[in-house]
């Protein structure tokens, strides 16, 4: 790393750059006449290297100014925070936030339009006229504290979990954009923080609630509703299933496009054999679930709140019936890896989140294993426990 100040022959107009800080004067390498000059003003750069590359900077009339420059670019380089600007390709953020959709969302991922573009609409408001290069680690961190403070369409506190998601939209274009070659640089995303979640719901219908919400329900969404309780189905499967995917004969409801890509084989008990072959076929239409012109059914959620309000169930979605499929499955002795295959997760941990047990059934196992323990005692020695545990507890 240097400075140098660039001095002009009056003559011949050769330029020079001169490093040495203690001379006044030089001779033209051209003409050979004395140049004189000031040694602490004039029009000097600072020279360093970078990626085995020397670079060449103008830092203003002043030396002081031109070493000051110097050291801070120095402190950059060792620090890795140095930005080659004639390297940065100037790309605004939401010119590439439409290249991202059209070319990568679109073809590669089936809820893009609900997960992609809605998060990259709300990253707009905050980044749109930033090109992706000034999209730091700090902008984004005050991205994150900004949108804490926003409510959501029910004035309520925004949700973590909803930065977060919003937070790998963004780390996921990032990506795009490095292995386009249209960002240098490590990704800005990876040196963020997201949020600590707290969202693993405990709700699941007891059999009795299940009861009433399938007495609360019109045909369509009756038949739905057993699937997906039976099959621990998503809803977005259920609504896609056409006739050909069911197979009768055999029991098996084959699911070709799933959320995690893989083709996935669903045993069809006799409930759902039974749900499936009342609901009225179209014969215009390929689609189980369909509308009187054999237009596929997409949405259900106005229909499902409704019974679910009739029902007086209290916080309920729809897809907590997939916790109630896990919960059941878990509570009969099921074992978590079938659970597992039986969602349609690649790994445990996501599974875990769903097979959640209720109270009751803690308590009947806690009973059971006391029952079990009580026969290892002879009379003798469940007084003598007994007493020992007494003069414990009032202790």
């Amino acid at each position: 790393m240097a400075v140098f100040n660039r001095v002009e022959c009056p003559s011949c107009g050769q330029k020079h750059n001169i490093y040495r800080k203690d001379i006044s004067q030089v001779a033209c390498a051209r003409c050979k006449q004395t140049i004189a000059f000031d040694p602490k003003k004039g029009n000097f750069f600072i020279e360093y290297y970078y990626e085995g590359r020397r670079k060449r900077e103008r830092a203003g009339t002043s030396r002081g100014f031109a070493e000051i420059a110097d050291h801070k670019r120095k402190i950059e380089i060792m620090e890795g925070r140095f930005i080659d600007r004639k390297k940065v390709l100037k790309i605004k953020f939401e010119d590439f936030a439409h290249e991202y959709i059209e070319l990568y969302c679109k073809p590669n991922c089936k809820s893009w339009k609900s997960n992609h573009q809605s998060n990259l609409n709300i990253l707009k408001r905050y980044l749109s006229g930033k090109y992706l290069h000034e999209i730091t680690p700090i902008v984004i961190e005050k991205f994150k504290s900004d949108r804490l403070k926003e409510t959501n369409k029910k004035g309520k506190p925004l949700n973590s979990a909803t930065v977060n998601r919003q937070l790998n939209v963004l780390k996921g274009l990032y990506h795009c954009a490095i292995d386009w070659g249209k960002f240098k640089g490590e990704n800005p995303v990876k040196k963020v923080k997201s949020f600590k979640e707290n969202n693993a719901r405990l709700r699941y219908l007891e059999p009795e609630e299940l009861v009433i919400l399938l007495s609360n329900c019109h045909d369509h969404l009756k038949a739905v509703i057993i699937v997906a309780v039976y099959t621990g189905m998503r809803r977005s499967e259920i609504l896609g299933l056409r006739w050909k995917d069911c197979d009768f004969k055999r029991n098996f409801i084959y699911l070709w496009i799933t959320k995690n890509g893989e083709k996935r084989e669903v045993t069809m008990s006799e409930a759902v054999k039974r749900a499936l072959i009342n609901v009225s076929k179209n014969p215009e239409s390929e689609f189980i679930f369909c509308n009187k012109d054999g237009i596929q059914i997409k949405d259900i959620k106005k229909s499902f709140f409704t019974a679910v309000q009739k029902s007086g169930i209290k916080d309920f979605r729809f897809h907590d019936l997939r916790h109630t499929f896990a919960s059941y499955m878990v509570m009969n002795g099921t074992d978590l890896n079938t659970v597992r295959e039986l969602l349609g997760h690649k790994s445990l941990t996501m599974t875990l989140r769903y097979a959640h047990l209720s109270p009751n059934h803690k308590t009947q196992a806690m009973e059971s294993l006391s029952k079990k323990i009580d026969t290892f005692w002879t009379p003798e020695q469940k007084v003598a426990v007994g007493e020992e545990v007494g003069s414990f507890v009032t202790n």
